[in-house]
């Protein structure tokens, strides 16, 4: 699976997300793709962004990509 980053959409921007992860086939989002979202305000969100991107369990599974959105 490859990691592909970029940057957070101005719609997440603005509703406080800090980071998204979502697996996907294509290297862009699909509407069938779940788009995982951590917000500002979550009290764990350091743990949450390191569980995310560590995409190895899912090395076996149907998705080639992972896109990742981060703030730059």
């Amino acid at each position: 699976m490859k990691k592909i980053y970029k940057a957070l959409t101005k719609d997440q921007v603005s509703r406080g997300v800090v980071f998204s992860s979502t697996l996907s086939n294509a290297r862009t989002e699909q509407p069938e793709d779940i788009i995982h979202e951590v917000f500002q305000r979550e009290r764990d969100k350091d743990r949450i962004i390191r569980n995310l991107k560590d995409d190895s369990f899912f090395d076996d599974g149907p998705w080639a990509y992972n896109i990742i959105r981060r703030e730059v």
